[in-house]
């Protein structure tokens, strides 16, 4: 455990900064389920209602660093794809 003040809010900061990170990744994985679940099931109408709610959510996370700007860019980029596709 650290002892320098500046090395304990340094902890406090990257903890609070981890949950937040884990949490919008999280929220990402669920959106883009949903819109895969909806693919499978062959619903092209829910699977664009869903790749709706799904796309600012990956906009947000990679413009808050949660994840790279191209992976959102990759996974909306296939997501459409497959949509199209049904």
């Amino acid at each position: 455990m650290a002892n320098i003040k500046s090395a304990k809010k340094r902890i406090r900061q990257t903890a609070r900064r981890t949950e937040t990170r884990r949490n919008r990744v999280t929220r990402i994985r669920t959106f883009v389920k949903k819109v895969e679940l909806a693919i499978q099931a062959g619903d092209k109408q829910a699977a664009e209602e869903a790749f709706r709610e799904a796309q600012p959510v990956l906009q947000r996370g990679a413009s808050k660093g949660a994840i790279h700007r191209n992976t959102a860019a990759r996974k909306q980029s296939r997501l459409v794809s497959r949509i199209q596709a049904l």
